[in-house]
């Protein structure tokens, strides 16, 4: 939550992660975070801060109020963060592998469907929460490049 005055800089204390396998493309890396990333503001509406207008008036739609870590980890890695993401029970999203063969939403929520948790060849994961179990999540990732 942010508590600063107008002069203080913004600190929150939760923390929005992304986690990228390490071998994808990058085509594929900017497709896998953009789609995980959707899925916070629609189910965590504080994630979102207020909207945005230039000097003419002009309005923009809002964004997140505070920034988005990217991380890239190996499949082993993924699939652990996964599991504590899970365990922890903090919001997530996840990208497979199978959706890159899909062309729809709905293609895509009956791919991931279709296969056990633990049988889930993910790609990528976003998790959001306080910073401390979001950081033990994903422990053993390093900051994309």
């Amino acid at each position: 939550m942010n508590t600063a005055s107008p002069l203080e800089p913004i600190r929150f204390d939760t923390k929005i992660a992304v986690l990228l396998r390490a071998d994808l493309e990058p085509w594929q890396r900017l497709n896998v975070t953009s789609f995980l990333v959707s899925g916070l503001g629609t189910q965590i509406p504080e994630v979102i801060g207020e909207p945005y207008e230039d000097a003419d008036g002009v309005p923009y739609l809002p964004m997140f109020r505070q920034p988005v870590l990217i991380f890239e980890a190996t499949k082993e890695t993924l699939t652990t963060a996964h599991t504590r993401a899970l365990s922890r029970s903090l919001p997530r999203a996840i990208f497979t592998s199978d959706l890159f063969a899909t062309g729809n939403d709905r293609d895509n929520r009956a791919a991931v469907r279709s296969v056990p948790t633990a049988d889930l060849d993910l790609v990528g994961l976003a998790v959001y929460g306080p910073k401390n179990a979001v950081d033990k999540v994903v422990k053993g990732a390093r900051m994309h490049p």
